[in-house]
């Protein structure tokens, strides 16, 4: 299925938020995700199906000043 993921269009093959963060190698609890523009919580990320031109947010901490 083809998604916006950070702004980028991506063809997928998960079918949850927790599933596609294993396909694009995320790991971590420490990643912030959105779905569609609500946040979604570390803990629910398995229970979020996604749907054709769902639009993600993944962010990641960085360091550097």
């Amino acid at each position: 299925m083809r998604l916006i993921i950070n702004g980028e269009p991506l063809e997928v093959t998960s079918r949850t938020l927790g599933d596609l963060l294993g396909e694009l190698d995320y790991e971590g609890e420490w990643l912030a995700t959105a779905l569609n523009g609500e946040l979604v919580r570390a803990a629910a990320r398995s229970t979020f199906t996604l749907n054709e031109g769902d639009k993600v947010e993944i962010l990641t901490p960085r360091q550097g000043g």
